[in-house]
Formats: structure tokens, C-alpha cells, sequence
């Protein structure tokens, strides 16, 4: 489902605004039959086309390659899948800026620790579902009365 430009940047929004409340997302390689599993994005306001990932080296995302992301707001009113293409971030300045005390509280060795690294999550495109059941499609939910798609919220495809 296409929507114009206004309504695509306003969905793009939305999902960063949520992402930035809750960072917390499943992560996999595209073709891998390993499953994804959590991670916390480090996330910049003024990066809308990446985001990035500390792991250990033996990580299952780790070698990199295409992959997919997979998020849902706290309210759960914001479901995302995006897709990219990690690789490894090698500026020393982007693995400084993003470390913290709850980064550090993940790896034993700290940020000097040669098993540590970071990967840069390279976005393409994303498919993004808002929750937001009208009335009517409240009352169907409630009955078990079949759902229209424009009855329980919006659905665009968007580049990223």
C-alpha cells in the first residue's frame, strides 16, 4: 500500500518518536535460519537512515549482511519491520559517542575489550502498521465481527 509523501514522512515520525522511547528491537540476518533475538539500538536523532548495535564479535549478527529488524512500541500501538544492512562500524568517534554505563553493563571487558564491537544498521526500507481501531472497528473487535483494514489503522510501505 503506497501512501503520498506527507503521510510517509509522518509515518517515518512516528516510528522514530516510539523507537526513541523504547530502543528495543529483534535483530536477524536475512537467510540465516538463526533465530533473532533482542537488542537495544542506539539511536540518533540526527541519523534518520541508520542506527547502530554493540555485540560481542562471536554474536550471531556479528559477520553482518543483510538483515531485518523487527519493533513494537510500548503501547503496542506501532509495529515495524525494517530492513538494512549491517556492517561493522570502525569510527572510533560513533562507538565513543553511544557507550554507557547500561552498554558497559552487557560486556565484562568494557568498551576496551577486543571482543566488543559495534555494527551500523544501514536502513533501506521499512513496512509500518498503526494501531488505531476506529469505533466501529472497536465494536467489531469486542463482537468478533470480521475487520475491515481501514477499520483498524494505518499501513505504508516507506523508505528509509
Amino acid at each position: 500500500m503506497q501512501v503520498d509523501q506527507e503521510q510517509d514522512a509522518r509515518i517515518r515520525g512516528t516510528m522514530w518518536k516510539a523507537m526513541g522511547k523504547s530502543p528495543f528491537v529483534m535483530v536477524g540476518l536475512v537467510g540465516s535460519h538463526d533465530h533473532h533475538e533482542p537488542m537495544t539500538a542506539q539511536l540518533d536523532p540526527d541519523a534518520n537512515s541508520e542506527f547502530w548495535f554493540y555485540c560481542n564479535r562471536d554474536n550471531r549478527i556479528a559477520k553482518g549482511g543483510e538483515a531485518m529488524v523487527q519493533f513494537v512500541s510500548k503501547g503496542q500501538d506501532l509495529f515495524a519491520c525494517i530492513h538494512g544492512t549491517l556492517v561493522e562500524e570502525t569510527r572510533r568517534e560513533i562507538f565513543d559517542k553511544y557507550w554507557s554505563n547500561p552498554v558497559e553493563a552487557w560486556f565484562e571487558g568494557g568498551k576496551e575489550d577486543p571482543n566488543v564491537m559495534m555494527l551500523r544498521f544501514d536502513l533501506k526500507d521499512a513496512e509500518v502498521w498503526e494501531a488505531d481501531l476506529s469505533l466501529t472497528g472497536k465494536l467489531k473487535l469486542m463482537t468478533g465481527n470480521t475487520i475491515r483494514p481501514d477499520e483498524a489503522g494505518k499501513h505504508a510501505e516507506v523508505a528509509l
